[in-house]
């Protein structure tokens, strides 16, 4: 019989990942009456004499000691150990999945670049969440009072958030951000590659931590974990490009809480300084996360004025006070973002008219007093909460057309988080001009916004 051969190896890609090549007169005798249940036994034995040296080639181990070759492709796994290790730790690489989320959101151009500072100020208040949770059920001291705060450095070109949460274990930052557990990932990926994805909602796909590669080349995360013994907690230090990421030991870290906390510094892209700017912060906290539930600092600039001599008025008479002057100077302080409380999460028997109307004027930059409040929490089959105002004079935006999409004002918040406004069929057309905030934890929000109009959900509260 002529020699043939046996290719065991998976295919990535469309590339061959590993193969083995065999001559078939090496496994199996070409006899020409050959009994198949001896076949299957000689061909079990094969399996199981080969298969360990495929799955080492696989797994991208050496196999020189059994002679066989290795492919050429090469693929991102998860691994528990360091793949190498460098002088700033140890090098990782990322989960394949990781790696191909990474890859499209670094190399792709999206309009909305904001939303990155919502999803890492909503992982920084679940921290916030989670440490309060343990402190209640699992330790004897209670947490310290828990916060979050945002500060720029412009010379350096680096935004840090940073909260006094739960914090990481260095095994936990392997895990949370080396790999991506959620179930709606692929889908997320899928959406990406055909450009069909609204990255308005990555967050709900559990990647939203890689949303700070839409603004930044390098990340940095240090971090101090809540479930360490109290005398042994330290920091950790996780640093990535983009490609690979690195754990190593970062010594003694600041932190401003004294029991845990993590700390993010974004490197900025060069077409990102808009984002070292505090005012522009301050506008993207108020939009997205004005309602969480954990005060937000940001370390902002106020220009106080001093009263000083004038030194060019002439000298004062006698009796009379030497003429001062004003001089501004520049002071640095933490300024709370998120004063506003979400009212529509209270009883409504317990919001008075001008709670109501404070709401609105802020909520809505409306100047006038709303003509009549509805106030109510739907429980059964879905469950949200809805707060919807009627304006006494006509809003701005409708003065010229009673039906433009700039005039809608329905918000749609998931866990205090605002999502969008601009929903088509939330209200029907004809109240447009109605105001209002609608709180879910019900909908599917790991889709796109076009398919999450047609949900059964929101067709559910448009009713």
């Amino acid at each position: 019989a002529r020699a043939q051969k046996v290719c065991i190896g998976p295919s990535f890609n469309g590339r061959l990942g590993a193969s083995l090549a065999l001559p078939l007169e090496m496994v199996v005798p070409q006899r020409p009456r050959s009994s198949p249940i001896l076949a299957a036994a000689v061909l079990g034995v094969v399996a199981y004499v080969v298969g360990p040296a495929a799955f080492a080639l696989l797994g991208g181990r050496s196999a020189r000691s059994s002679g066989l070759r290795q492919g050429t492709a090469r693929w991102a796994t998860e691994t528990k150990t360091a793949d190498t290790t460098t002088s700033d730790g140890e090098e990782f690489e990322f989960q394949a999945e990781v790696g191909r989320v990474m890859d499209i959101i670094v190399n792709s151009l999206y309009s909305n670049k904001d939303v990155f500072l919502r999803e890492l100020v909503s992982n920084a208040a679940d921290a916030c969440d989670k440490k309060r949770f343990l402190a209640l059920t699992e330790s004897d001291a209670p947490p310290e009072p828990m916060k979050l705060r945002i500060s720029t450095d412009k010379e350096a070109r680096t935004l840090t958030i940073e909260d006094n949460g739960v914090g990481m274990l260095k095994e936990e930052l392997q895990e949370n951000l080396g790999s991506i557990a959620r179930s709606g990932t692929a889908n997320f990926v899928k959406e990406l590659g055909t450009g069909q994805a609204d990255v308005s909602l990555i967050g709900q796909f559990g990647v939203g931590f890689y949303s700070a590669f839409l603004v930044a080349n390098k990340l940095e995360v240090y971090s101090k974990s809540f479930k360490a013994p109290e005398g042994e907690r330290k920091a950790w230090r996780w640093m990535s490009t983009g490609h690979s990421y690195t754990l190593s030991d970062p010594g003694d870290v600041d932190f401003f809480g004294e029991q845990s906390g993590t700390r993010i510094v974004l490197h900025l892209k060069e077409e990102a300084q808009e984002y070292l700017d505090s005012g522009k912060l301050s506008d993207l906290l108020k939009k997205y996360s004005e309602f969480i539930t954990f005060p937000i600092e940001l370390w902002n600039e106020k220009v106080q004025y001093d009263q000083v001599p004038d030194e060019s008025a002439p000298p004062p008479k006698e009796g009379e006070k030497q003429k001062m002057k004003s001089v501004p100077r520049s002071v640095y302080e933490w300024e709370v973002m998120n004063k506003m409380k979400p009212i529509w999460l209270r009883n409504p028997e317990v919001v008075n008219e001008s709670e109501y109307t404070e709401f609105y004027k802020t909520t809505f930059k409306a100047f006038d007093e709303p003509l009549t409040t509805t106030h109510f929490k739907v429980e059964g089959q879905i469950e949200f909460r809805a707060l919807l105002f009627i304006p006494s004079t006509m809003p701005f935006e409708l003065t010229r057309d009673m039906f433009s999409p700039e005039g809608k004002a329905m918000r749609l918040y998931v866990k205090r988080v605002f999502i969008n406004d601009k929903f088509d069929d939330l209200v029907p057309r004809w109240l447009t001009f109605t105001r209002g905030v609608i709180d879910s934890e019900d909908l599917p929000l790991n889709v796109g916004r076009e398919i999450l109009q047609k949900s059964r959900t929101l067709k559910i509260i448009r009713k």
